[in-house]
This record gives structure tokens, C-alpha cells and sequence, in this order.
């Protein structure tokens, strides 16, 4: 027997649709920020917004100008943090070492 996840009712659906669709939004926004050099990547690791949690860590580096996917995936092997990580899932040791790095850099 496998678990069957709930039925959403209509309206349960929309909303998270809704939902689904400001948190892009946010993101977009944030990533043209970044590129724009309006924030710092450092900032976002210290102190990310809700909204970022489940984001990818290397797609945030990928939209900071000049990091492209070998520059990104360097830092994070040496950082030992998967391509896969979101910045929710980062632990402190992780988020700590890929500030500093990105300090030196």
C-alpha cells in the first residue's frame, strides 16, 4: 500500500500557484539585483529571505557577474557543498567557508 497525498480543492490549488509564482517572481528579481550589483551574494548566504530558502546555492552564484559554471562549481568542491544544495539546506560550517571564499574572491 503507498500513502496517496491529499486531494487539493480548488481554490488550494490556485493559492499555491500564486504562491509558486511571487516566489519566482522574488527570485528574478533578487538574480537582476545581484547582477546589477544591487546586493551581494555574501549578504543573501548570511541572511537569506524566506523566499530563498529552497533556491539553489549555484544558481545564485551563477547570477553574480563573472561566475560562470566553472568558477561556480570550483567553489563549491572546495567548499565540499553539492551543486544540488539549496541555501535553506547549507549548514553553518558550509555558509560560513563559502563567505569567506567569496571575500577573498
Amino acid at each position: 500500500m503507498t500513502a496517496m497525498t491529499p486531494e487539493r480543492s480548488p481554490n488550494q490549488r490556485l493559492a499555491a500557484l500564486a504562491r509558486a509564482n511571487e516566489i519566482r517572481s522574488q527570485r528574478a528579481q533578487l538574480k537582476r539585483d545581484l547582477k546589477a550589483g544591487r546586493i551581494s551574494i555574501q549578504q543573501l548566504l548570511t541572511a537569506p529571505p524566506i523566499y530563498l530558502e529552497t533556491a539553489k546555492v549555484s544558481d545564485m552564484l551563477l547570477a553574480v557577474p563573472k561566475y560562470g559554471r566553472v568558477k561556480v562549481n570550483k567553489i563549491l568542491h572546495n567548499c565540499r557543498i553539492s551543486p544540488s544544495k539549496t541555501i535553506g539546506g547549507l549548514s553553518e560550517r558550509q555558509r560560513a567557508e563559502l563567505v569567506t571564499l567569496l571575500n577573498h574572491r
